[in-house]
């Protein structure tokens, strides 16, 4: 009878733990769900953007896993932004269609970089950030993975947060010469979701999105103030809290495989009970 209330507790206590693994399931699609993917693109038909902006204030929006395309001149300075939430480890990449090689006189070099919503450099974890292209090359391809997005982070840390961030495509060290010739780009944003294993005790009040324009606003007394007007992208279910991550799953499964071994132990160890020989008074 003992071990056959012993089996029954373990059963049970099995598929307790069961219970917050499917739970935990659930909530990570649930939250693979309300990954960032912006809900408007810089074409108006809801197409991919075939422009790049010349600065901050003018990138153009991209949605993550859709390749953006633009025309310009070699010595411009192209810039596109995207969105990246809490967990994630975005991949920037980019194909830069060169002139043809016979108005070139020398090779290009070409470098990607982005930025977060502070405009804060961001260091590629790996990935050809700068290519020198040969006079005959007709492209070159580049590409740059960030660090994973932190929910929190100290002040002094140069961490990447939740927000906008920025991408700048551009030739450097060309002569004179090499200024003005046509080039076409092609860039995509793709990230994988790291999960639990990036998560940290915080979050940010609000996602840096920083204002990329103003609008001027009339008040009762007639006077105009000039207000921002935040970007436009940002994930369809909005940003994440920052609260939940699998580990919560991990350390209630922990938890509960503690108490089984408990409970496994005790039985092992408590014996028998009173001999039946010896009386109860005894």
């Amino acid at each position: 009878m003992r071990i056959r209330r012993v089996l029954t507790t373990t059963l049970f206590m099995l598929g307790v733990a069961a219970t917050p693994a499917l739970l935990g399931v659930t909530a990570s699609s649930a939250v693979a769900d309300s990954s960032p993917s912006p809900s408007a693109s810089a074409s108006g038909d809801g197409g991919a953007p075939t422009e790049a902006g010349t600065s901050f204030r003018t990138a153009t929006e991209i949605e993550q896993g859709r390749e953006a395309t633009a025309s310009g001149s070699s010595g411009d300075y192209l810039y596109w932004s995207f969105p990246a939430d809490a967990g994630q480890r975005p991949t920037v990449k980019a194909t830069v269609k060169l002139p043809e090689a016979s108005t070139r006189n020398a090779a290009e070099t070409w470098q990607i970089d982005v930025y977060d919503g502070l405009r804060r450099r961001q260091a590629c974890q790996y990935g050809a950030q700068t290519r020198t292209a040969a006079r005959d090359a007709a492209s070159v391809a580049l590409s740059c993975t960030l660090r994973t997005v932190r929910a929190w982070s100290e002040q002094w840390a140069d961490d990447p947060l939740p927000g906008t961030y920025y991408i700048r495509l551009t030739a450097t060290g060309l002569g004179a010469s090499e200024l003005g010739l046509p080039v076409s780009a092609e860039v995509k944003v793709d990230s994988k979701d790291i999960g639990g294993a990036a998560a940290v005790d915080g979050s940010l009040a609000k996602p840096l999105v920083p204002g990329i324009a103003t609008t001027a606003e009339k008040s009762d007394s007639g006077s105009t103030s000039s207000t921002a007007a935040l970007s436009s992208i940002e994930p369809d279910d909005g940003w994440a809290s920052g609260w939940w991550s699998d580990r919560w799953v991990w350390t209630a499964i922990g938890g509960i495989l503690a108490a089984l071994a408990g409970i496994g132990g005790y039985a092992l160890t408590r014996g028998s009970g009173r001999p039946s020989r010896i009386p109860p008074g005894a």
